[in-house]
């Protein structure tokens, strides 16, 4: 990083990225932004921030995730403080995107809650936005500023590439629902290996849910990719059924470790052999239960050098190799 960049270019850390943005400048050979958050005793949240910012290129890092709406109170009033004091230009850093799963109507009268998180992101001041892995890629169209998506698939591959148990023909990737097939496919070509789908459905008439293995895992190692494990039940529901059809190991791979609820119990008492997500939100001592089952992999760099290019009008999708992008 030059002198300049030391003067123009300012991360900071949110409570929900502070693991992150330390990682970020230690890889940019930047100091971290110097500002304190505390809290009143009535919970109200407070940001002030301790050094000239005025016309400065400005990060917040910040993932939205577990508590959900105080992270996203802060990271609003991150914003706020920001444009308060005539930062140049502001850009939300959310490595996980809370609330993506509500990005439609499935039902009548419910919210479209990711939307509203997009609205009032924009609304409090931010120029722009880099996440990663959301949920559905339509939700770079809620928001009315750019948004750059980022995708954890060059950490996990180059993870791969060292691993001669998990690449080519003695690997299948499987997506454990439909929805995840173009991401599995993705990593399919990436890994040069074939591809499974589980095909989950309500029989009609009854609550019974019907599941086919679309594809042959016999004798082969599986690798299972979807963009989050939350309560693990559709990840831990699919390595049972590949088990069933003949597959040897079985590693789950998530952009996102939410793990809540019987998580980690599922997990343990599933034929899943190896967990592996990133540090997109902070892990925390509960994902020690799954000892050696868990490795969690950083995307600190990645999003240090994406923050690099955004900051110097660099091109973002050269980040990753031909194929390698994020969901489309």
């Amino acid at each position: 990083m030059s002198h300049d960049d030391h003067r123009r270019l300012k991360i900071f850390a949110a409570t929900g990225g502070e693991h992150l943005a330390v990682q970020m400048c230690k890889h940019l050979e930047l100091p971290l932004g110097a500002a304190e958050v505390s809290k009143f005793p009535d919970g109200e949240i407070i940001v002030k921030i301790d050094e000239d910012i005025r016309g400065r290129d400005c990060f917040i890092v910040q993932s939205t995730s577990k508590p959900a709406n105080d992270n996203l109170m802060e990271l609003l009033i991150w914003i706020d403080t920001l444009r308060r004091a005539s930062a140049g230009r502001i850009t939300a850093v959310i490595p996980y995107f809370g609330y993506a799963r509500q990005d439609r109507k499935d039902e009548g009268r419910v919210p479209i809650t990711a939307k509203l998180a997009a609205n009032i992101i924009t609304a409090a001041g931010a120029n722009r936005v880099l996440c990663m892995d959301l949920h559905a890629a339509q939700i770079q169209g809620f928001f009315d500023i750019p948004v750059d998506h980022l995708t954890a698939t060059k950490v996990f591959c180059d993870h791969f590439a060292q691993d001669n148990e998990m690449n080519g023909d003695s690997m299948v990737i499987v997506s454990p629902d439909v929805g995840n097939v173009k991401v599995a496919n993705m990593y399919a070509g990436l890994l040069d290996s074939t591809l499974a789908i589980i095909d989950k459905r309500r029989d009609s008439g009854s609550e019974v849910v019907s599941k086919r293995l679309i594809g042959s895992v016999e004798g082969k190692n599986v690798l299972m990719v979807d963009d989050m494990i939350s309560t693990a039940g559709t990840i831990c529901e699919a390595a049972r059924l590949v088990k069933e059809h003949g597959a040897n190991k079985i590693t789950a791979v998530a952009t996102h470790g939410v793990c809540v609820g019987p998580a980690i119990e599922r997990i343990n008492e599933s034929p899943i052999s190896e967990v592996l997500i990133t540090d997109t939100i902070c892990p925390d001592e509960r994902l020690d239960g799954l000892g050696d089952k868990l490795h969690v992999l950083s995307v600190a760099r990645l999003l240090g050098e994406a923050v690099h290019r955004i900051h110097h009008h660099m091109s973002i999708s050269s980040l990753f190799r031909s194929g390698e992008g994020p969901k489309k």
